[in-house]
This record gives C-alpha cells, structure tokens and sequence, in this order.
C-alpha cells in the first residue's frame, strides 16, 4: 500500500472507534435518563444514532475492506445490499439533522404553543416521512440495478454498474441529491438562521437591563462591572458559535461528496480517485461528529454521564477499603463516598 492509502485506512479506522464510541455513549445516556427519555427532540436524536452506529458497523469496515483489498469487499448481491444500507442510512441522517432544526426552530420561535405544536405523534410523523424518504430512493437505486462498488470511493453506493441508462441515471442522481443533501442543507439554514435572530434579540433585551442596571450601580467594583460586560460578549458569540457548527459540520462533512457526486456526472472532468475516498471519509465523519453537535455538549448529558460515572465508580471506592479497618472506619468511608456521588 501506497503512503496515501495507509494514511487513508488510518483514518478510517479513527472514524469507526469515535463513531462507534460517541454513539454507544449517546444510547446509553438514553437508556439510563427518564428526562432525555421525555423529550421530544430525543425521537429525531436516537434515530440519528441508530443511523450512525449502523453505518458504522455495517458500511465503514466494508470500505476499508475495498480500500485496502482495491476491490468489492464481497460478491455483487451483497454490494448491492451493502450499497441499499449506505444510501438509506445516510439519506436517514441528514433528514434527521433537518427535523431537528425544525424542533429547535419551533422551541425558540414558539416556545408558549411548543409542547401543541410538537408532541411525541408529531415528531413520530416527521420521523416516519425520513423512512419513507431514504426507503424510497434506496428502493428506486436497488430496482434500476444502480447500487454496486464504485471504484473511485472504495466503496458500495450508489452507482451505474451496467452503464446502459446513464441518462436516467444523472437525472436520478441529481434529483436525490436535490431532494435530500440540498433540502436538508436549505432547511437548517432557514430554520437556525431565525432561531439565531430570536436569540440575538432576547441577548440584546438582557443587555439592555445589564446595562441599565450597572448605571444605577455608581458605587460597584469594575471588576464586577467589566465582568458584567465581558458575560454580554460571551452570551452574543454562544449562539452564533452554536449555529455555526450545526450548518458548518453538516457542510463540510457532507458538501465535499455531494459535489464530487454531482461533478461524476460529466465524464470529461477527471477525479482523482484519493480525492473520492477522502470525501467519502468525510462524509462519514459526520456520524463521528454528531454525538458531540447534537447530544454529548448538552449540560443534560453531561450530567447523565457523570452520573453514570459516579454510579460505576461508587462500588470499587466502597470496595477499596481493607478487611483489617475498624467497622466505624468503613462506616465513615462510605458515607464519604455516598456524600461525593451526591455532590
């Protein structure tokens, strides 16, 4: 193997171990949290992870396979199952990303009629349209014999293996992508781009009263007061830093193989084959990245997860102390360790 495919497999497989880690630890915050459990948002959240822990089990390996193999990782029914799998489970993921930013758009921008507006029927109608999505074009590919290994991504997707409908299959390619990577990225734009202007108004009314209220403080400290001010600035930067990876993260993860997709299309513009596995890598990225955007950075599952901690931890500190110290002794070391798991 060549120095590029080596540096190529090696970040695949970072991939895999982050996607497969970060997600796992998403579901399992799902599992052990009653109030993650409530939520609406939770609906789009765990299907979102089952895409991902999918993709990561069934399609990532296979590419490494053909990647290091410069070859179908196996027969042809199985790289169209394969390839039926990659387009369903990513098509699935980035509609997912959309009904997201409409639950945050309507929270924000609705937040007295929210709980009438999106209930768990709702979310699960939503969620059900994705399906209905993703099986579709997966099922149209997998008829019209256009799902197959694809040499210049290393991988089974969606491509031409007989060549004898090219014409249906540009406009096929263009309208699944129009449908699916271009909707979803107009849908957060248009939705977080009004949740960032609530935001910045509500951020602006805050400033107003800080403002005021340090006028009417003549006799505070100007740490206190410069302190006050540098709170204004922060607030201001969270919530464009927060849209700015929600839109950020989902284009340049998934923009590079959209456009090289669409660039395939016309037969005189070469690609350079570690190009299309780079972009494929990046496109699978994003199920690393989303556990982090959508879940992990949450104060809910932080807490969730410290909580999980403390509970594992508990046991072994309960347990550390020696058969030879006094019952009294033992005693106060659990309490001690009851105290620090509360805290």
């Amino acid at each position: 193997m060549a120095t590029v495919e080596v540096f190529l497999s090696v970040l695949m497989v970072v991939i895999m171990v982050v996607s497969l880690l970060s997600n796992a630890v998403v579901l399992i915050c799902f599992l052990s949290s009653p109030e993650i459990r409530k939520q609406v948002p939770c609906v789009f959240t765990l299907n979102l992870t089952f895409c991902n822990l999918f993709l990561t089990i069934s399609n990532m390996p296979l590419t490494l396979v053909g990647l290091i193999n410069e070859g179908p990782p196996g027969g042809d029914a199985f790289c169209q199952f394969v390839g039926f799998s990659d387009t369903f489970l990513t098509t699935n993921s980035m509609l997912s990303m959309a009904a997201l930013s409409i639950d945050r758009w309507i929270a924000v921008v609705f937040p007295l009629r929210y709980h009438s507006r999106m209930r768990h029927r709702d979310a699960a109608l939503v969620l059900g349209y994705t399906w209905i999505h993703s099986m579709s074009f997966s099922t149209v590919a997998a008829c019209l014999s256009w799902l197959g290994y694809h040499p210049l991504y290393a991988s089974c997707t969606l491509s031409d293996v007989t060549e004898n409908s090219q014409t249906q299959f540009v406009i096929f390619t263009v309208f699944f992508h129009c449908l699916t990577f271009l909707l979803s990225f107009l849908v957060l734009c248009v939705t977080y781009l009004k949740v960032l202007k609530v935001a910045r108004f509500h951020c602006k009314r805050i400033d107003v009263i800080t403002m005021q209220t340090l006028v009417l403080l003549v006799d505070i400290h100007p740490s206190v007061r410069e302190s006050c001010l540098e709170e204004q600035k922060r607030r201001r930067q969270r919530a464009t830093r927060k849209i700015s990876t929600f839109i950020g993260t989902f284009m340049v993860c998934f923009a590079p193989y959209v456009i090289t997709r669409i660039v395939e299309l016309f037969p005189s513009v070469p690609i350079d084959h570690h190009w299309g596995v780079v972009s494929k890598c990046l496109a699978y990225s994003k199920a690393a990245c989303d556990p982090f955007v959508y879940s992990l950075l949450r104060n809910q599952y932080k807490k969730t997860c410290g909580d999980i901690i403390n509970r594992l931890l508990k046991p072994s500190s309960m347990n550390s102390s020696g058969p030879g110290h006094h019952h009294n002794h033992e005693t106060r070391g659990r309490n001690n360790v009851v105290q620090t798991a509360a805290d």
